[in-house]
């Protein structure tokens, strides 16, 4: 299978449309502080995840926004993710699932993850909810 027909983004559009999109679903404060810390050894992973995760996969129109927080919080518990699951968790509420919505994304992931992996995601899900209250 090739590439689709068309010209595409450039590199450079790639990363301006990662960065709009990083700071709409992470909150411009989180990637204000992620950039800071950008360091020599650092420096081109931020740029591969600004245009790869968020200017190429985060900006595909389909799915919204919701669903993609859904299959990312899903995917995070699955996989013992913590630190990137409490940040994804706060990534959800802006992206507008509720708390609710993210009780039963936890229920179902416990589900298919096992119940350690529910229980960790409830704990932290727990502290990100108080963080916001």
């Amino acid at each position: 299978m090739s590439r689709p027909e068309g010209e595409g983004l450039t590199d450079e559009e790639r990363y301006d449309q990662g960065m709009a999109v990083r700071r709409e679903v992470l909150s411009d404060a989180h990637v204000d502080r992620a950039v800071a810390g950008t360091t020599e050894l650092t420096a081109d992973f931020q740029d591969f995840i600004t245009r790869v995760a968020w200017g190429d996969v985060w900006s595909r129109p389909g799915l919204d926004r919701r669903s993609r927080s859904v299959a990312v919080l899903t995917a995070l518990i699955a996989l013992g993710h913590h630190e990137e699951l409490a940040m994804h968790l706060r990534a959800a509420l802006r992206n507008g699932l509720t708390v609710d919505e993210i009780k039963e994304v936890i229920l179902q992931a416990g589900l298919y993850c096992g119940v350690p992996a529910a229980n960790t995601a409830f704990r932290i899900a727990s502290e990100v909810f108080a963080e916001s209250a």
